[in-house]
């Protein structure tokens, strides 16, 4: 057999489930506790009640969280309704170092100006801090992310200081379980200026009831604009500049714990490579809508089709979708 020495084709390295939730680890000592008595008790009469948390919470350690509520005998009952709170950080700037990074990783050019996924990445602890709470009806580990629509009202500039604030809506049975949608708010000077909604599937076992796929005839795929080729190496580096350290996306052993063959990748960089292959097309403001399909196994190719009517998509070489998007 050849010997594979191109590291970015080289299968990712199987480390103990500890060792695969990386990423810095704050002390949140100072606000976790009361934030979640608020989230697991408040009930306000009107509204949502909102928490404003000191800085944005470590990724890594609320991953270990998840993943030892996870353990049998250590979770909870889920509820049957969303938190009423909005967690909320001011002040959040970009770090321009960062933002070349991920410009890299996921193709866009380096500029001052933010790709539209960017916003996602710098809230991104937010919303998983609130994903992670006890009184959150869907649990972390597992947890499928089935879409993502992301509006830009206007551009966003790298020497602008971003205020987020996130929260879960419109939580609804499905046919494997039960989904959610989790929005996060960019602003600057009380302005919003950056909105995403990502929809998550939590499967349960149901009898019936809820939104259900598609299951008709999958139409031919559109002609391929460009193929690319999807290395291991995307999982870990979009999980280095993302702060998404979930293992399914990293390592051949937590892909298996959560049933995959070997690693996906993360739903978000299809995305960001797709809006960044349409670049130098975008308008200045526009929605970006996407489904999640099948998972894009690394390594493995893919095609990328556009059409003038602002269409865009993800094919494996069979032909079967791994993302179908639109932007408006």
């Amino acid at each position: 057999m050849a010997r594979n020495d191109d590291p970015a084709e080289a299968p990712t390295q199987d480390l103990s489930v500890h060792e695969l939730i990386d990423g810095p680890t704050q002390d949140l000592s100072a606000y976790t506790a009361e934030l979640n008595r608020r989230l697991a008790d408040e009930a306000p009469t009107a509204g949502r009640a909102v928490v404003e948390l000191p800085r944005m919470p470590a990724a890594g350690a609320l991953y270990r969280r998840a993943l030892l509520g996870a353990l049998p005998g250590l979770g909870g009952r889920r509820s049957d309704t969303v938190p009423e709170v909005e967690l909320t950080v001011a002040g959040v700037t970009v770090d321009r170092a960062h933002l070349a990074d991920y410009d890299r990783v996921c193709g866009f050019r380096l500029a001052d100006r933010l790709p539209a996924t960017y916003p996602h990445v710098m809230g991104f602890p937010l919303a998983l801090r609130l994903m992670t709470a006890p009184a959150f009806p869907i649990p972390l580990t597992g947890v499928v992310h089935v879409a993502n629509r992301i509006t830009v009202h206007r551009p966003i500039e790298a020497g602008e200081t971003l205020d987020f604030r996130t929260y879960a809506e419109n939580l609804r049975p499905h046919d494997r379980g039960r989904q959610l949608d989790v929005v996060l708010v960019g602003s600057v000077d009380g302005a919003e200026v950056w909105r995403g909604v990502s929809t998550y599937l939590g499967k349960e076992r149901r009898s019936g009831g809820g939104e259900r796929r598609d299951r008709g005839e999958r139409p031919a795929p559109p002609a391929a604009t460009a193929h690319w080729r999807v290395t291991p190496r995307v999982g870990t580096d979009y999980a280095r500049v993302s702060g998404d350290h979930n293992p399914i996306h990293t390592s051949r052993l937590g892909a298996r714990l959560f049933g995959f063959p070997r690693p996906i990748a993360h739903g978000m960089w299809s995305k960001a490579r797709c809006l960044a292959a349409l670049e130098s097309r975008l308008p200045e403001g526009y929605t970006a809508d996407v489904a999640f399909k099948l998972p894009v196994p690394l390594p493995s190719t893919v095609a990328f089709s556009a059409t003038p009517a602002w269409d865009f998509a993800l094919h494996d070489r069979a032909g079967r979708p791994h993302l179908t998007g639109t932007i408006r």
